[in-house]
């Protein structure tokens, strides 16, 4: 990164909240951060893109270990993960700052943060997969803003809760170094990754990043690891909403990913510094949901709108809907214990348990006191 997009900062963090970080390397006076494609290069004091990691005594740390933004139980279908134990609750929280620059964030207010009054509970991963296990949670979720950038804490708190019986799961923008990806992903149960476009373009207009990363971490977690994997992309009038540019990236998909791979197109909403951008018709969403699945693609949902089947399960054998949904509310289970069309005997792509949670479309917001 060019010096003068770094952060010059003392910080005033509390002691325990500074970690060291992973994925660094020496450049003379410099440290150069190598979690993430941007290779922020630092000098002493100066902090990455993403504000929360900083060379200090020429080592990077990363500032918010142990901190978040807010804790919150949601429907799993949220994140959104429909073939990962469907109707469970999910634990989930987030911390401040992001490595990419989205115009169109929709979690702005956390993810362009530099105010330490965002980072206001405190918890040790100990106490936040506790906190986990005790309100019934099937997983927790790194989430709100991107776990990338805070993966030290992440990689704790998994580990955590893998302890205690506790599954994991990731929302991401995938763009990850090649070195960190490995670590950090094979701590996770499931992860939903944001495929915002197909261009490298759009990725380096509207997000201050690029496509090829992205592109290299969905395939590579396809094939190389046993992470769940789902993949969203918000579709944005006049951006990335083309039948051209859905038809390739489907295509892709097919090919590099595999078609049982479940892919969420969801509604732009304005926002940040996109607010002059109308919102996405609910056509354009069914649309291309049905593109990909000419394509070949087999599981292709619709968020952010109501469409109970663009948001239900079908078994790609026979057809049948197996989980009815009306937006994160499951109305019906047609799934064995392990996951089995009741109608037909096919295999669903995912994992399941013998019958559908019934957490429904609550929020619960959650504090889990010190650290």
């Amino acid at each position: 990164m060019h010096r003068d997009e770094a952060v010059r900062d003392a910080g005033d963090e509390p002691a325990w909240s500074v970690v060291p970080g992973r994925w660094s390397r020496v450049d003379g006076d410099h440290v150069v951060c190598e979690l993430c494609p941007r290779a922020c290069r630092l000098g002493e004091g100066q902090r990455a893109f993403c504000y929360v990691r900083q060379n200090r005594g020429g080592q990077i740390v990363l500032t918010s270990w142990g901190r978040a933004s807010g804790f919150c139980v949601d429907p799993i279908e949220k994140k959104p993960l429909a073939h990962f134990y469907p109707g469970s609750s999910v634990l989930s929280f987030g911390t401040a700052g992001c490595n990419l620059g989205c115009r169109f964030c929709q979690n702005w207010d956390l993810s362009k943060s530099r105010a330490d009054d965002r980072l206001a509970d405190a918890a040790t991963p100990e106490a936040v997969a506790a906190t986990a296990e005790r309100l019934g949670c099937r997983s927790i979720a790194f989430t709100y803003n991107d776990p990338i950038i805070f993966a030290e804490y992440a990689i704790d708190c998994a580990v955590a809760a893998h302890d205690r019986g506790v599954k994991t799961v990731a929302v991401t923008s995938g763009w990850i170094g090649g070195r960190a990806r490995e670590d950090f992903f094979a701590h996770l149960d499931a992860a939903n990754v944001d495929l915002k476009a197909f261009t490298d373009g759009f990725y380096r207009k509207l997000c201050a990043a690029s496509l090829a990363p992205v592109l290299e971490t969905l395939e590579w977690i396809a094939r190389e690891t046993s992470v769940w994997l789902e993949i969203t992309t918000l579709i944005i009038p006049g951006q990335n909403d083309s039948e051209d540019e859905v038809a390739r990236m489907s295509a892709w998909l097919v090919d590099h990913v595999g078609p049982e791979v479940p892919l969420h197109f969801t509604a732009f909403h304005p926002a940040y510094r996109m607010n002059d951008v109308p919102p996405t018709p609910a056509a354009t969403l069914v649309r291309a949901r049905r593109q990909a699945i000419s394509a070949g693609m087999r599981h292709v949902y619709t968020g952010n709108v109501r469409d109970p089947e663009g948001q239900s399960t079908t078994c790609a054998g026979c057809g049948e809907v197996v989980l009815a949904r009306d937006g994160y509310t499951i109305l019906d289970y047609g799934l064995d214990e392990r996951g089995r069309c009741h109608a037909c005997g096919r295999a669903m792509a995912g994992r399941f348990g013998e019958r559908a949670g019934r957490w429904g479309a609550r929020r619960m917001p959650v504090r889990i006191g010190g650290q």
